[in-house]
């Protein structure tokens, strides 16, 4: 995948960066996959001020979209993917921080997004359904925790015939960017590699130069960061290290 352009203008919101790389278990090459970019909330970014260099990535483009109910703030929803969709050929990766899931489903196919992540906590009576209409649409299922969820929830929806395909472990309480990691969460990283060789496990929250390596060391394959990237005098050099920092520890397994 690739940029059309030769810069991405992000609307209403800044964005985290995301490293994605092959679960060590499932690749013998170990190769880097993505390095998607990710919408979050942040002071003063907006259409005229926030950009991104799409040489820099690799061909992901994620969004969160928060309803102002299942988290406190109120971001994006379809309409943005859909302008988004008509400027790039990238991967639209969303994370649904929102209380009705399903609700998102229709729109959002509609609109080009092409990964759905939801919460578990909100979708234990219908998460079948949820699986099932989100793959319709041609999106990549993934379901996401928040710190206070115990991993054993997420089970059913990895073993399942109708799987999801990653599972995002929140190290901080969704809603805000720029909180502390939680390290107690790490644990729920190092249970899901041990259980599920091959599967997509990603970190969200707090990540940085001084956090990643209790992340990438669990298991994660999956890193988000934002302030630590964008907050830095070079976030060139902090993607570096970050990246590195995860195969490395992927070469150990």
């Amino acid at each position: 995948m690739h940029c059309e352009s030769s810069q991405l203008r992000i609307p209403l919101n800044p964005t985290v960066i995301s490293l994605w790389f092959e679960p060590s278990a499932s690749s013998s090459t170990k190769k880097q996959l993505q390095i998607p970019e990710h919408p979050s909330p942040k002071d003063g970014c907006n259409t005229e001020n926030c950009s991104i260099q799409s040489s820099n990535f690799f061909g992901f483009l994620g969004i969160f979209l928060q309803d102002g109910h299942f988290v406190p703030n109120l971001t994006i929803g379809a309409p943005v993917i859909e302008s988004l969709r008509k400027q790039t050929k990238a991967f639209l990766d969303c994370h649904l921080m929102v209380t009705n899931p399903i609700d998102y489903v229709e729109p959002l196919g509609k609109a080009g997004a092409s990964g759905f992540t939801f919460h578990v906590e909100v979708s234990k009576e219908n998460w079948q359904e949820l699986i099932q209409k989100i793959k319709s649409k041609a999106m990549r299922p993934g379901v996401a925790l928040k710190p206070g969820t115990p991993i054993e929830e997420v089970y059913p929806l990895v073993d399942s015939e109708n799987l999801v395909e990653m599972v995002l472990v929140m190290t901080v309480e969704p809603g805000f960017g720029g909180q502390k990691f939680m390290p107690e969460m790490v644990d729920k990283v190092r249970v899901l590699r041990k259980k599920y060789p091959a599967l997509d496990i990603e970190v969200d929250g707090g990540l940085g130069p001084s956090t990643i390596e209790m992340a990438a060391s669990a298991g994660a394959n999956c890193i988000v960061a934002g302030s630590s990237i964008f907050g830095a005098a070079e976030p060139g050099t902090v993607i570096f290290h970050m990246r590195s920092c995860v195969l490395e520890n992927q070469e150990k397994c």
